[in-house]
């Protein structure tokens, strides 16, 4: 899918035991490693770039990322009609294809400007940068970006926020910090999204926690339900609270 990230760069060895089982993705090569250094490294300074640009506005910006269907686009619609009184709020949507998420948020009346990345599976620091210039920064305090719905590409990018959102929906199974460590080692808070479902999923919380804390001492952990409003206000409090310690 992605072109750029190096999954399209990378091979699977192949296993010769018996159970035939692939290993994990290698590089190829010298000049592969030097490929991807390169775009990391120019992402890198332009995602230093975005957040500077952000600080220069006095902005707040997060990180939103998760598979497909975690329910991404519905909290921020919430977050949308719980904040919009106190701040001034600007969302980046990024998808494959399509304007439904930047529609959709528009309707709450905010400014949205749609990133349609065709086959990358992620955002990456210099489409940030353009959506940026899309969006009325001096008329702004928080900035969503809504990453493309992935568990593996989009942490590996730094696209210049302050804060990195890792969502996991209960239908998908308390095994996913396990098996994307890596998502959730970036993560600077998880919500656990549709938490009104747990009575009806085998979703064991406190493997869940075990695994999270082993992966990410240091994130917090909290359960929100956009249908219930579980949760809600104390996901409100913690962006308020982030945003009043940038001041």
């Amino acid at each position: 899918m992605c072109k750029d990230c190096g999954c399209s760069i990378t091979k699977h060895e192949h296993s010769h035991h018996h159970d035939h089982r692939l290993s994990n993705p290698v590089i190829e090569d010298k000049k592969t490693v030097e490929v991807i250094t390169k775009i990391l490294g120019a992402n890198d300074k332009q995602a230093q770039s975005n957040r500077e640009h952000f600080e220069e506005y006095g902005i707040l910006s997060f990180n939103l990322m998760s598979s497909p269907g975690s329910g991404k686009t519905t909290l921020l619609e919430k977050t949308i009609d719980l904040l919009k009184d106190k701040y001034r709020i600007g969302v980046i949507e990024g998808d494959l294809e399509t304007n439904k998420d930047a529609e959709r948020i528009k309707a709450k009346g905010v400014p949205a400007y749609q990133i349609t990345t065709g086959q990358a599976c992620h955002l990456d620091a210099f489409m940030v940068h353009d959506g940026i210039h899309h969006l009325p920064l001096s008329d702004l305090d928080i900035v969503f970006v809504e990453n493309v719905g992935n568990l593996v590409c989009p942490a590996s990018y730094d696209i210049g926020t302050h804060i990195n959102v890792v969502l996991l929906s209960v239908p998908e199974g308390d095994d996913k910090p396990a098996k994307y460590p890596i998502m959730f080692r970036s993560a600077d808070i998880v919500l656990i999204t549709k938490s009104d479902l747990l009575p009806y999923f085998d979703f064991n919380i406190d493997n869940l926690r075990k695994e999270i804390r082993k992966i990410n001492p240091k994130t917090d952990l909290l359960f929100v339900s956009s249908k219930t409003g579980e949760g809600l206000e104390k996901w409100i409090k913690y962006i308020e609270l982030k945003k009043e310690t940038m001041r």
